[in-house]
């Protein structure tokens, strides 16, 4: 059976986001990631993971004004001291927290800014990254996202990851595969899982249309399941859905699909 871990940036949304570690726990997952851990304190993410004996799989790095519309400002030319910055106080937190990923969202592509001088900083910033977050012994990964729900996301399609990765050079630089964005952006999921396995470090997962949890779209999950696992991939799968009907209520899925 896949390693779960619930995103409780959106999975567990009817209790208080430190209260959805119990939550989680409860609901038999071993392993937690959400979005980003900066607005509290380290220490005490780091005991609430301790005291329900869950892992941190995964958090982003430092993404900009999240509230304000960024996704992320890594291909962003005048913001590069700023995510330099950011890679220090992920490091910080993932360390604390015993997070061995972190991703980088690279953010909407700024307008008016010549479309090399963009690509150029991604890659600079993804190779001053690695090299970083190899040394604290995190991996760094980078995520394509789809266009609809994020108009204009510089990273869009698995083909474009993969160059990104051969450019920068790092052994130390994998791709999030996302099923449900992958599925919206470009299809051709299990071929497409099959070919870049060595170089996916983390999966995760919604149905589509709705983003809802498995079993609620158009993804064959039960047969995609099993394609994974025969495939050997040991990693994580982060569960990074809105729950149709409460988190609860929907977790079915998992014994009829997955167990």
């Amino acid at each position: 059976m896949p390693k779960f871990a619930a995103n409780l940036t959106m999975l567990f949304n009817e209790v208080p986001f430190l209260d959805r570690f119990q939550a989680a726990a409860e609901a038999g997952f071993k392993g937690v990631e959400y979005l980003f851990p900066y607005a509290f304190d380290k220490n005490e993410l780091a005991e609430r993971l301790q005291r329900h004996g869950l892992t941190q799989v995964l958090h982003n790095l430092p993404a900009g004004n999240w509230e304000g519309g960024e996704r992320g400002i890594a291909c962003h030319p005048d913001r590069v001291g700023e995510f330099r910055d950011g890679v220090g106080r992920a490091i910080d937190y993932a360390t604390t927290l015993g997070c061995r990923q972190v991703n980088c969202l690279a953010g909407i592509a700024p307008a008016g800014v010549d479309a090399d001088e963009v690509h150029a900083t991604f890659v600079d910033n993804l190779r001053f990254a690695a090299a970083q977050l190899k040394e604290a012994g995190i991996r760094l990964l980078v995520e394509p996202i789809n266009t609809f729900d994020i108009p204009g996301f510089y990273l869009n399609r698995t083909a474009q990851a993969i160059a990104l990765l051969d450019e920068v050079g790092s052994d130390n630089l994998f791709v999030q595969h996302d099923v449900y964005h992958m599925q919206r952006m470009e299809g051709e999921l299990a071929n497409t899982i099959a070919r870049h396995l060595p170089k996916i470090a983390h999966m995760q997962i919604a149905d589509t249309p709705g983003r809802n949890e498995p079993g609620t779209g158009e993804i064959n999950y039960a047969w995609l399941f099993r394609f994974i696992d025969k495939l050997g991939y040991d990693g994580w799968i982060g569960c990074e859905y809105k729950p149709a009907a409460g988190t609860a209520a929907g977790l079915g899925w998992m014994r009829t699909l997955a167990g």
